[in-house]
């Protein structure tokens, strides 16, 4: 569906990320095939359109968090393997099957039920098995004492009919942090893994045929994790400090536009709480930019967003559908004036470390009711708006 409205809309530059597609390809070297990681509709950029240029420029792979998301993509006509990172239910199993789709298998309940099905259904069902080798999260926890546990259970599950065992990866905890206990950390969980593989092989006689680890940080700075296949994130999608370091480019870009302007005198209190009130003779641009948009309370009265004569203050506390902006002595900015919420002139980066959290929670935040539009060659291409009209 198409908005008819230009209120708060985000442009999302394919030339850009096949511009960082093509980088990181030319980091890791050709022999290491690329998963491109499009969860949470891509991070917000459009999981579809995102998962389109990256099949169209050869990527290898994609992930995804669920089934649903898995099907959005094939029913969209997308080709490439997908792999689902998190959970599946059991009766999803005869889909994953017939829709070419990968799981990942974390743990043996998981795999019994999942053998069960395939066997019942007389079909083979595609798996990556979960490595925990310190994310604490999901995967055959395999650290220490339950190294041969693990490696044990990794057998049984490589093993088990109906499952057919293509992969095995693990997931960085603090590739993406500075400092020697990190690093240290990262180079432990690497030596774990690659340990655990070493075991498995040797013992089945069997060879996973795709081994992968290198999230983000991995991918900027621990190269020896590449193995067969790199799975960058954040990277991707040209935010952070990684990004910056290989010139990447940032992919979407927030927009909107004053609806109108009111001048007040001093001693005016803007918004909810009065926790802005106006020193001197103040002209208010007013934005329809609010937190179920995406833009996040506790930056109130924090952050600044650019217009064509510079950053203006947002001022006050940041209301559901409208924010303020300072706009004095801005003559050249009026109702209709385009606005940047975080783009090239106004980084993300920004936003986010004063938000106290990360460039992807942003580009997540971005709301359905905000239009997306599609820029390849230069021009607009395609137009997405996620409300059901």
């Amino acid at each position: 569906m198409e908005s008819t409205l230009r209120r708060t809309w985000a442009e999302i530059n394919l030339d850009s990320l096949i511009y960082n597609y093509k980088k990181i390809r030319e980091k890791t070297g050709p022999d290491v095939r690329f998963l491109g990681v499009v969860k949470a509709d891509a991070y917000g950029h459009g999981a579809i359109m995102v998962a389109k240029a990256l099949e169209e420029n050869g990527a290898d792979y994609l992930a995804v968090s669920s089934m649903d998301e898995a099907m959005e993509l094939r029913l969209h006509d997308i080709k490439m393997p997908i792999l689902i990172l998190g959970h599946t239910p059991k009766d999803q199993v005869e889909r994953l099957i017939d829709f070419n789709i990968t799981q990942a298998v974390t743990c043996k309940a998981k795999a019994v039920e999942y053998s069960e099905e395939a066997s019942r259904l007389n079909k083979t069902l595609k798996i990556h098995i979960k490595v925990d080798t310190g994310m604490s999260r999901l995967g055959y926890l395999c650290d220490g004492d339950f190294f041969e546990n693990g490696v044990l259970g990794i057998l049984e599950a490589i093993n088990m009919p109906g499952l057919e065992a293509e992969g095995i990866f693990t997931h960085f905890a603090v590739s993406d942090e500075p400092g020697d206990k990190c690093r240290a950390y990262t180079e432990h969980q690497f030596k774990l893994f690659t340990d655990v593989i070493n075991h498995v092989e040797e013992m089945s006689g069997k060879k996973f045929r795709l081994k992968h680890c290198a999230n983000t940080g991995a991918v900027s700075e621990y190269p020896k994790t590449y193995l067969d296949m790199v799975r960058p994130g954040l990277l991707l999608y040209g935010y952070g400090e990684f990004a910056k370091k290989m010139g990447l480019k940032p992919v979407m870009s927030l927009k909107t536009n004053i609806s109108t302007i009111k001048t007040y005198p001093a001693g005016t209190a803007i918004s909810y709480g009065g926790i802005f009130v106006t020193d001197s003779t103040t002209r208010v641009g007013v934005l329809p930019y609010g937190y179920a948009d995406g833009f996040f309370r506790s930056l109130s009265n924090k952050c600044s967003l650019m217009t064509s004569a510079g950053p203006a203050k947002q001022l006050g506390k940041i209301c559901m559908d409208m924010c303020m902006i300072d706009v004095s002595n801005m003559q050249g900015v009026t109702v209709g004036s385009e606005i940047e919420i975080f783009g090239e002139k106004n980084p993300i980066e920004t936003l986010s470390d004063i938000a106290g959290t990360i460039p992807y929670e942003l580009t997540c935040a971005v709301s359905k009711r905000v239009p997306r539009s599609y820029i390849k060659d230069g021009k607009v291409i395609e137009k997405e708006l996620l409300l059901r009209l």
